[in-house]
């Protein structure tokens, strides 16, 4: 988990599209969990309800999720996001679970570490990696929770910074090879995920490559904090990720044409992992695994990507055919953009 890793991945990726998971939560579901499925045996006696923290089941319901992981590495995934959505202090504290935050993404990490070093035993020619996952949690830095109180904010910088740190920490500890910074839709919370991380890595004397993911939250084109795909790259690249993207809220009909913004500007990979459509009105996801596969085929002809995969609602099916549609692909080649002076508010200026 050096440099090495990075060279590793960006010689990989100059070869073929490279491919990630899909959803996480969409594959829990399936197994129509209660109660006390979530709490297992080590939280039985726990104060409040659980159900629903599906971070909780690295602990609690391991095989279940190394069970997925494996699905998505037999579907052809090259990359597997750690289980850790929302496993942040800030986000467990609404299970009261904020002590439990750090053995959750130690746990996770180690399951997917498992995972992928099975497979890669099985291939070593593919190289399979843990991409330990960084969520936005449920706060947002730059955003009021209350309509009447423009100022007033539920979580500080530093408070963000802290939480990061200490789920940086466990996500490494527990064999991740990459730091994935994901479902941006506050670019303020990002950049505490990124001081944290780089915290991190300064006081272990070690790098990881650090992937980052936005969210474009509507037809705006914009995150929820305000910015445009462009503007956010722009407030994004100082952290030299291995890869840029988009993710989440939208299906890859609408996502399109922000990932291309991305691709023309990146000076890295860039990463797309959309939605299987938009949610019908029962919250179901309908894009079947072949329309999908289409679009993102599409995507890699056009030589906008490096990196792809599925949010919301794809299942290992969904995985097999992308991997099937973009394995005889050229992958997207990072151009090399004359030097700029490149700033970011809500929309993008260059000099």
């Amino acid at each position: 988990m050096t440099s090495g890793t990075k060279q590793q991945l960006l010689d990989a990726a100059a070869k073929r599209v490279l491919i990630l998971d899909g959803a996480m939560g969409t594959m829990i579901q399936e197994h129509k969990l209660e109660e006390a499925d979530y709490r297992g045996e080590a939280f039985a006696n726990w104060h409040c309800d659980v159900k629903g923290n599906n971070d909780l089941l690295a602990i609690t319901q391991p095989d279940i999720i190394y069970n997925i992981h494996c699905a998505y590495l037999e579907a052809g995934a090259d990359i597997i996001e750690t289980n850790t959505f929302n496993a942040t202090t800030i986000a467990m504290a609404d299970y009261d679970m904020e002590a439990q935050s750090k053995d959750i993404n130690l746990a996770a990490a180690k399951l997917a570490r498992k995972a992928c070093d099975e497979f890669t035993a099985k291939t070593p020619d593919k190289p399979r990696y843990v991409a330990g996952v960084l969520g936005p949690t449920n706060r947002t830095a730059s955003i009021s929770p209350d309509v009447n109180d423009p100022g007033k904010r539920n979580v500080t910088f530093d408070e963000l910074v802290e939480a990061y740190i200490e789920s940086t920490e466990a996500l490494l500890d527990g064999g991740s090879d990459i730091i994935l910074i994901e479902t941006i839709f506050d670019t303020l919370n990002a950049k505490a995920a990124v001081f944290a991380v780089e915290t991190v890595f300064e006081k272990r004397g070690e790098r990881a490559p650090v992937m980052v993911s936005g969210t474009i939250t509507d037809a705006s084109g914009r995150t929820l904090s305000g910015q445009t795909a462009e503007a956010f790259y722009y407030s994004m690249r100082h952290v030299s990720p291995v890869s840029m993207g988009l993710n989440c809220a939208l299906g890859p009909d609408l996502l399109r044409q922000y990932v291309e913004e991305i691709s023309n500007i990146s000076e890295c990979l860039v990463s797309a992992h959309p939605n299987a459509g938009l949610p019908n009105e029962f919250g179901e996801y309908d894009l079947g695994a072949e329309e999908m596969a289409a679009h993102i085929k599409e995507w890699a002809e056009s030589g906008l990507v490096n990196v792809v995969g599925g949010c919301c609602g794809s299942t290992p099916e969904h995985i097999r055919a992308m991997a099937e549609a973009v394995k005889d692909v050229k992958p997207r080649t990072v151009p090399v953009f004359e030097p700029k002076m490149r700033l970011s508010g809500l929309e993008p200026f260059v000099q």
